[in-house]
């Protein structure tokens, strides 16, 4: 088969159930640290609490920047296998780290290698026939988010009760069973436009110029995810000071509501494939921008008026995604790698801005502050949707 024919052949269920598990197994990787930050810092000193999350998302984001692209050089089933057997290694330097620089570098390697996550993504979009491109691609996703979800539970559990390294070293495991079952699930492909590595990264930015969907698509992804962040950055702030009280513990299961966010995922797909993406990232959208409204309302006296935003925000988020990745992947069919490169750098970028700009405004006007940053974020994310009248240009 040739990669970009959507015609579905070799998107077996086994293939599908084996993309879903990359997604999530490897994308669990650069979190699995987080719980675990109040014992490193016991054991490596203050900065581990800095140097160790940071590494992992600067890997990744390195990876999806570096390695991503590759897919649509390489074939994908050989890179992924070969992404997550070097994950396997370095998460077993990560358990036998005997100081903090080397732990640091182990998961500036892990976050590198986790970008097999990315990988499936779009080779999700390239198997998938054209007509059900959107479903399959949000039941990917469903796989992706559901491991963002679990990962902080399951490290929490296990480092209480064996302790951190035991993490990586169940991680390491882990992840060797992912390869072989990408091996094992996952079809060959051939490429037909074969690019040395110099010329693919150049045609990155052909695309953004070319492409205004790519763009338009990863400026309201990109706006609504500052906003998304700009929330979970602050959140603790708010529940673990009066009248809340919560503890740390208390102000983490406000993740778990993220699952219906990660559920939502397949039922956006699906509504794209039939309706297209536009109204689905309005809609979505949309319910960013209220979740901020029911938060500036009510976040500072009621935990439901909490429990409701943060319901808004991720089912709002991720709909918004899973529509505006299925746009962009329609774009240029053998270059999906790329595709992915753009949307999800600029995400990260926007993102990370987001959580700046909410702390800042949490600092200097409270929780108010935080609702405004957001709601206006979320509001451009909108008005970039709903004005959005670009048309696919030849690549």
């Amino acid at each position: 088969m040739q990669p970009g024919t959507g015609s579905g052949h070799g998107f077996t269920a086994r293939a599908r159930f084996g993309l879903t598990l990359i997604a999530g197994g490897a994308v669990a990787n650069i979190y699995y640290n987080q719980p675990l930050l109040a014992v490193l810092v016991s054991e490596f000193g203050e900065r581990a609490a800095l140097l160790v999350p940071t590494a992992c998302l600067v890997g990744y984001g390195l990876g999806i920047l570096g390695l991503v692209p590759l897919g649509d050089a390489w074939p994908r089933r050989t890179l992924i296998v070969a992404q997550l057997l070097g994950l396997s290694v370095a998460l077993l330097g990560a358990a036998l780290a005997p100081t903090l620089a080397f732990l640091t570098v182990a998961c500036l390697l892990i976050g590198f290698l986790s970008s097999a996550a990315q990988q499936a993504v779009p080779f999700a979009a390239e198997l998938a026939p054209d007509e059900s491109r959107g479903r399959m691609v949000g039941q990917v996703m469903t796989g992706l988010l559901t491991g963002i979800l679990l990962a902080r539970t399951v490290s929490g559990f296990v480092g209480a009760h064996f302790g951190w390294r035991a993490v990586f070293f169940a991680a390491a495991v882990v992840a060797l069973v992912i390869a072989a079952v990408a091996a094992a699930t996952l079809p060959k492909t051939k490429q037909t436009k074969p690019l040395r590595y110099r010329a693919l990264m150049l045609s990155i930015l052909h695309l953004v110029k070319t492409q205004p969907i790519l763009r338009n698509a990863s400026l309201s992804q990109g706006l609504l995810f500052a906003s998304f962040n700009a929330f979970w950055a602050t959140l603790a702030l708010l529940v673990e000071a009066p009248p809340f009280d919560l503890t740390a513990a208390g102000a983490g299961l406000f993740g778990v509501i993220g699952v219906c966010g990660a559920f939502v995922a397949p039922l956006s797909g699906r509504y794209t494939d039939r309706k297209g993406a536009r109204p689905v990232v309005v809609t979505g959208a949309a319910l960013v921008l209220a979740s901020f409204l029911v938060l500036w309302l009510g976040g500072e006296v009621s935990l439901v008026a909490v429990a409701v935003g943060v319901l808004l925000i991720d089912i709002g988020l991720n709909g918004a995604l899973i529509a505006n990745q299925t746009r962009a992947y329609a774009l240029v069919p053998g270059a999906r790698g790329r595709v992915n490169t753009v949307l999800f750098t600029v995400m990260f970028v926007f993102g990370a801005l987001g959580a700046f700009a909410g702390s800042q405004a949490f600092l200097m006007a409270g929780w108010p502050g935080v609702c405004a940053v957001g709601a206006l974020l979320s509001g451009g994310g909108l008005l970039v949707a709903i004005f959005d009248r670009s048309r696919t240009k030849p690549a």
